[in-house]
């Protein structure tokens, strides 16, 4: 079953890094994404760019809104993600226990609903 590990971490901590602090966690990074690789639980992963980046977008009474930054303000922004193939919610939760971001931000574990868009 796929697996979307949505990690949450406060975007501001992570700009204000000293350099030494943010090339180590970029490592453990690498070195997390090449064991899940190594698994074969890996499908996808991405780092998103900062939150000021984005583009809010919504219909309303058939007009297209759109708006700087992202749709709610919190402590945590969305920072990246994982797709992971996991046997089970257990297997997907341990995963998420190793992404590095874990101990700094939070990891969301949902599973992905797939939907067969074959036509008929």
């Amino acid at each position: 079953m796929k697996y979307l590990l949505m990690i949450y971490e406060n975007e501001k901590g992570w700009m204000e890094l000293p350099p030494a602090e943010a090339g180590q966690l970029l490592a453990e990074y690498g070195a997390f994404t090449a064991s899940l690789k190594k698994s074969g639980n890996f499908i996808a992963g991405h780092g998103l760019q900062p939150t000021a980046t984005a583009t809010t977008v919504s219909i309303r009474d058939g007009k297209r809104l759109t708006t700087d930054g992202p749709f709610a303000e919190t402590r945590e922004q969305l920072g990246g993600f994982y797709l992971v193939d996991a046997k089970n919610i257990d297997e997907a939760v341990a995963i998420a226990s190793r992404i590095p971001g874990a101990r700094a931000g939070r990891i969301e574990v949902r599973p992905v609903a797939e939907f067969d868009n074959t036509p008929d």
